[in-house]
């Protein structure tokens, strides 16, 4: 049976490819996906990617994950990584491992955005690369 690594992404990710695109690149997140599965299959791993603009959806993909088989879990929560301590939470109360991911650098942008309740619970953060953050936290999900 083929191992899963679940990608979540968090308010506004949708956006990616027109939001912003000096911050967050020119790429889209099916561009990023795409690259994901891809990558996937050459490292034995499936890849399922998701996105919400609603926090409890995250929350419930991230539970929902010990009963799916989830290897790991990457997980760019955009702007609910600085608020969200419902997804703290939840990360803490499961088994699987979660790798934060960011496109930018969030301790070279605005202060607010320097706190993470998710980097607090997760095994580690990979961010400023650009889309390339995403294939660096596989590279590390795949390790694990």
């Amino acid at each position: 049976m083929t191992e899963t690594i679940l990608v979540l992404n968090g308010p506004n990710l949708n956006m990616l490819g027109t939001r912003e695109p000096e911050i967050y690149g020119a790429d889209t997140l099916d561009d990023i996906a795409g690259r994901l599965t891809e990558r996937g299959k050459e490292l034995g791993v499936a890849v399922d990617v998701r996105q919400s603009n609603h926090e409890g959806h995250l929350v419930d993909w991230l539970q929902d994950s010990q009963g799916w088989g989830v290897k790991a879990i990457l997980l760019n929560a955009g702007a609910l990584t600085h608020t969200s301590v419902a997804l703290y939470d939840a990360i803490k109360a499961i088994n699987v491992p979660v790798i934060e991911v960011h496109l930018s650098n969030p301790l070279a942008r605005e202060d607010f955005r320097h706190a993470s309740f998710v980097g607090r619970a997760a095994r580690g953060t990979i961010s400023g690369f650009g889309a390339l953050s995403y294939m660096l936290a596989l590279e590390a999900a795949a390790s694990l």
